[in-house]
């Protein structure tokens, strides 16, 4: 149920005032959602001037554009990563991590709904006028879109992040090459983790497309929204996007267990219910990817520990000890040419690292990541200092970015 029809009045739009009826107060409506888009609004009344310099100063971008279509366009042409479109902000595009201006006019309601309506059906415009926030997907004729609708003080936003119709191999990422050893084992738990914008997506695409290429497996992905699209190739694979093609993600991921599959990507283990259910997949036979918001290797076991409670403490830690087979920590740092490297946390779970994760020892899986580069393990001070020597960031930059900088400062003495 929307909320004009339970009567409370809508902060999606702005109220209408209806004059002239006697002894009728003035109540807040909402205009037609689903009516032909306005005309653009009137040019900024920051004027030329001020547009010019606001343009000159971000991307130096043509004249406004007509449509999202082409806002989106843009980005796809200059490989920005993020369209931000909001009520009364000024559209922005984030290029290479930084957000940046448009100098193009302040967007009001008519022209957010024309946006909307060029992506989203009226059903999924009802939805988000209800539940004020709406995550989905879109193709563009050039390139697909993750969607994220969400309402602000000012108004209703949105957050478009561009996927790459093309999906990047691990070789073009220059990833390390650990992660195609384990896509070649038959079971076992993979967790590819880091910050939003990080790039856990594309490592995770990049790994199920090796997979789709050179095995011949069974692959069902549960995504929320499905962000790159596989084709099959030597593999067979089988996507679902939640909401979409499934009602409820846990459903879909108990439902997967009996689909015949020999690969399971989970979008997001979001929950104790959904990593219980991908532990259980990951010591029947299946091999199975997830992503957490974690911005280690150690802290993400961490994490998967802590989602149960004391009690149970003993029994998680042999499931997981045993059902996992890596750890993949990633992060972006800007190089010193303009452009962003990833930098890897990576924990492979060997016999001693095994042994140490059941008896709740992290700080000793961490020292053993520290001296077993042979096994395909590096911290991420690790590799930040190997960009650092290799000239492309600034040790600055990389101090910054380290989750114990004084321990890489320490290996950058050493390193002079």
């Amino acid at each position: 149920m929307s909320a004009n029809e339970t009567g409370a009045p809508s902060t999606l739009f702005p109220p209408l005032v209806v004059p002239g009826l006697p002894g009728v107060p003035d109540l807040p409506s909402i205009p037609d959602l689903h009516a032909p888009a306005a005309p653009p609004p009137a040019p900024s009344a920051l004027g030329p001037e001020k547009r010019g310099a606001e343009a000159a100063q971000g991307l130096d971008l043509p004249t406004e554009p007509s449509s999202l279509q082409e806002i989106v366009r843009i980005a796809y042409d200059r490989n920005y990563s993020d369209v931000h479109l909001g009520v009364g902000e000024e559209p922005r595009y984030r290029a290479r991590g930084d957000m940046q201006h448009t100098g193009w006019p302040v967007a009001d309601q008519a022209l957010f709904n024309g946006w909307l309506r060029e992506m989203l059906t009226p059903v999924e415009i009802d939805r988000f006028q209800e539940d004020k926030e709406f995550d989905g997907s879109f193709a563009f004729p050039f390139v697909r879109v993750r969607i994220n609708l969400l309402e602000t003080l000012l108004g209703p936003a949105m957050v478009l992040r561009l996927i790459p119709q093309k999906i990047a191999t691990i070789e073009d990422l220059n990833l390390p090459r650990v992660l195609e050893e384990d896509c070649q084992r038959p079971k076992g738990l993979v967790l590819v983790t880091g910050p939003t914008g990080s790039g856990k997506s594309t490592t995770l695409a990049a790994m199920v497309d090796w997979i789709n290429r050179n095995e011949k497996r069974h692959i069902i992905t549960i995504e929320d929204p499905i962000e790159f699209v596989h084709q099959s190739k030597s593999s067979m694979v089988r996507q679902r996007e939640v909401g979409h093609h499934t009602k409820l993600f846990h459903n879909a991921l108990r439902a997967s267990l009996r689909e015949d599959p020999d690969v399971i990507l989970i979008g997001e283990i979001r929950d104790r219910e959904t990593l219980t259910t991908a532990l259980e997949a990951s010591q029947t036979g299946h091999l199975v990817f997830g992503t957490l918001h974690t911005n280690s290797a150690v802290r993400t076991v961490e994490r998967v520990l802590g989602m149960y409670p004391p009690e149970d403490q003993d029994n998680v830690r042999r499931s997981v000890s045993e059902a996992l087979l890596a750890v993949i920590s990633q992060g972006l740092i800007k190089t010193s040419d303009g452009k962003r490297a990833a930098f890897h946390d990576i924990l492979i779970n060997t016999d001693a690292c095994r042994d140490y994760i059941q008896q709740a020892k992290m700080d000793e899986v961490e020292q053993i990541m520290e001296r077993s580069a042979f096994d395909g393990m590096q911290t991420s001070n690790q590799a930040l200092l190997q960009l650092v020597e290799a000239g492309r960031v600034d040790p600055e930059v990389a101090l910054a970015q380290s989750l114990k900088p004084n321990e890489l400062a320490q290996s950058l003495r050493g390193r002079q």
